[in-house]
């Protein structure tokens, strides 16, 4: 409740059967500022809690009353204390009173001492401001832990939502495409992946496949999985249409996704290795933007060994440039690339360890992405501590008769 000019009013609540008594300190209290009404029992007095509870309770009781309303009080979501008034000046009866659960004591008629009662009353408004200022700060707390809940349901639908999208925004698994079988997995540590991967036919000859791991995590790292997606889509059209032939040239290719990250201004870089495959000359074709780790190249009744070359990331320099490496592909092969969230989930503790380990399970006859993940436990971690995408292509010449790919 508060006054005409704003100020908050205390409400204060009398019990006593006398009238006059009940009406004269009501009187006084008034003349102090407070909002004070007075009942003759305290039955009609609780009664009156609907409308308003009050902060301070003066009842002229016995200790079993006094105790009969304190019990009453219990109910009620913040503390009232009560002022027990008696005319009794033993010190009994200020004992019973208190231990009845009363808060303080004073001698009836209330008004006759009023710098005892002002120092009760002086001792409960500190009380009152306390409780008050408790209660504001809960709401204030509640207000906020609410609007936390709303918006971390909130974001979690929109990440639900970009997952969707980024999802989708993968190639079809197991493709074949020319002579090759592409196969990929995609596990984000978090609802958003910073690892995106994407292969599709260039001609009937060749296919383009590469693999990209964005700097940082979370909804900005997901942002620009959006863009080499849509970057890759453009430059395909462009392909089709005559109008530039960038996606060709695995540097060119480096060079537009640069200059698009720049472009946003989002202070992100990218790692990627991209390939290109031409089953009728039998080569591959790479550029490097600062990928780890490199592919694994295995040939088929062979060696099995990573892929050379380094090269600057992208998204980091005005005007970089990627060198092109060629290798030859005379043999059946297969092509597996990882993002370093792979080196995350290997046991071995040095990083010669942990590149050695994949090289051993390839080696090993794990080319497949079920195998891989098999091998490894993906389907078992639960929490990943990096993103952690696979692609693996398979020269479809290295399958026999009696294998299978998945």
């Amino acid at each position: 409740m508060t006054s005409r000019n704003g100020r908050l009013l205390i409400r204060i609540l009398i019990i006593d059967a006398e009238d006059e008594a009940r009406s004269e300190l009501a009187r006084y209290l008034g003349t102090k500022g407070f909002y004070a009404v007075g009942f003759p029992d305290p039955g009609s007095a609780i009664a009156s809690f609907d409308d308003n509870t009050p902060d301070i309770i003066f009842a002229d009781l016995a200790p079993a009353g006094i105790r009969e309303l304190a019990d009453s009080l219990d109910g009620t979501e913040t503390y009232i204390p009560i002022v027990a008034c008696s005319a009794a000046e033993s010190s009994t009866a200020v004992v019973d009173a208190i231990r009845s659960g009363a808060s303080d004591f004073v001698l009836k008629p209330c008004c006759n001492d009023k710098n005892a009662l002002g120092d009760v009353i002086r001792k409960l408004l500190e009380r009152v401001r306390v409780r008050r200022l408790n209660q504001l700060y809960r709401q204030e707390l509640e207000d906020a832990n609410r609007d936390l809940r709303d918006g971390i349901a909130e974001l979690r639908a929109d990440q639900r939502a970009g997952r969707k999208v980024q999802m989708r925004m993968l190639p079809e698994k197991e493709q074949y495409a020319g002579g090759l079988y592409v196969d990929h997995l995609i596990k984000p540590s978090l609802y958003l992946s910073g690892d995106f991967l994407d292969y599709f036919p260039l001609t009937e000859d060749k296919t383009l496949v590469y693999i990209a791991d964005v700097s940082g995590h979370g909804a900005s790292s997901a942002f620009v999985t959006v863009l080499l997606k849509n970057l890759s889509n453009r430059l395909q059209r462009n392909f089709r249409r005559g109008s530039s032939d960038d996606i060709r040239y695995p540097d060119r290719f480096l060079e537009r996704i640069n200059s698009e990250l720049l472009d946003t201004g989002l202070g992100k870089h990218v790692t990627v290795f991209v390939g290109i495959i031409s089953l009728n000359e039998r080569t591959l074709e790479y550029a490097v933007g600062a990928h780890f780790p490199m592919p694994v190249l295995s040939f088929e009744g062979g060696e099995t060994s990573f892929l050379e070359g380094s090269g600057l990331p992208v998204g980091l320099f005005e005007s970089p440039q990627w060198e092109v490496y060629k290798v030859p592909l005379a043999k059946p092969f297969h092509l597996i690339l990882f993002s370093d969230g792979i080196l995350e989930v290997i046991d071995q503790q040095s990083l010669d360890e942990k590149e050695q380990r994949l090289l051993e399970l390839v080696s090993g006859g794990r080319h497949t992405v079920a195998s891989l993940s098999e091998a490894l436990n993906l389907d078992e971690i639960t929490e990943l501590p990096d993103d952690i995408g696979i692609v693996t292509v398979t020269d479809t010449n290295s399958v026999s008769k009696n294998s299978s790919l998945k």
